[in-house]
């Protein structure tokens, strides 16, 4: 599995990464220790979680199952902001993350946390109230590198201007939902990291299974299938999708591969992408995965993409 610097001082992750929703969600630890064991495998090195993944089980899993191999990931995290109830008082935002990196170590049965992400950025503290917690967790060894997820490219902007005015530890990449069908980040968000040489990790890479060829145009949703069972993805499909899905299915058929190939080679063939994160629930999704990015798109299929 190819390895991939993120940013200009950030870890080496692997090419795919695994995302690690599905565990405490979907899959319960013997299922989700299976998952992990053919990541391993395949040569995935990067594992993608969250507090929030599962209430926590997502990352008592990964710890559980990692074992005397924990050395061999890299593993990113995510902490919630405060509360949406919760009025903002100075110093409400640190106490926040410190908790949260308290939890998540205990959870993940580590002593650091590879890749910390802020899962969202909190607009009504001081964006230099989160930087210069992280700094000291840092500084602590408890966290070895920061990152930004769902922020906007003005955002990531004046996160780095604040970092480096304070001499504060910087983001060294940023985590969005980035894929075929969705594209809006290429406007704002993903020329300002480039510019910034902050690597980029795309999630939802597969569209929530549009771009794996499991949905037809007007046919049922698998049972069980995301789109069947979260209204919240369900909702967000529209004819255009299907129109694009058709294209982009007949584009990938012409050349020998799957919409799902095509969807995993296209990211990876982005420059400053570092890592594509991409769940799976089965050794069958993981070994797909990582094969997909063995085909590489040269520039004139990049071109021509619909």
């Amino acid at each position: 599995m190819e390895k991939r610097g993120l940013g200009s001082d950030g870890p080496d992750l692997s090419l795919v990464g695994l995302g690690c929703n599905n565990f405490g969600m979907k899959l319960d630890l013997e299922a989700s220790r299976v998952v992990i064991d053919a990541a391993l495998d395949a040569g995935i090195t990067h594992f993608d979680t969250a507090e929030m993944y599962g209430e926590g089980k997502s990352e008592e899993y990964i710890g559980a199952c990692l074992g005397s191999r924990r050395d061999e990931v890299v593993i990113g995290t995510k902490f919630l902001p405060r509360p949406k109830d919760e009025p903002y008082t100075p110093g409400a935002l640190r106490r926040r993350i410190v908790e949260a990196c308290e939890g998540s170590l205990r959870r993940l049965r580590t002593d650091r946390i590879d890749l910390y992400y802020q899962h969202y950025p909190d607009t009504e503290a001081p964006a230099g109230e989160a930087l210069e917690t992280l700094h000291d967790l840092v500084r602590q060894g408890k966290i070895l590198h920061i990152a930004s997820s769902n922020v906007s490219g003005e955002q990531l902007e004046a996160d780095a201007d604040l970092a480096e005015a304070r001499s504060l530890t910087p983001f060294s990449g940023t985590q969005f939902e980035w894929n075929l069908l969705s594209r809006a980040a290429e406007r704002e968000l993903v020329p300002a990291a480039r510019k910034r040489r902050m690597g980029l990790v795309p999630y939802f890479p597969l569209a929530s299974g549009m771009l794996t060829g499991k949905y037809r145009r007007g046919q049922a949703y698998p049972s069980g299938s995301r789109l069947d069972t979260l209204a919240f993805f369900a909702d967000k499909v529209n004819v255009d999708d299907f129109d694009r899905v058709e294209e982009l299915t007949r584009f990938a058929q012409e050349r020998g591969h799957t919409i799902l190939e095509l969807a995993m080679a296209w990211l990876a063939a982005q420059d400053g992408v570092t890592s594509v994160i991409a769940g799976a629930t089965s050794p069958e999704q993981v070994r797909a995965n990582v094969d997909a990015v063995s085909w590489r798109l040269s520039g004139e299929e990049l071109a021509v993409i619909p």
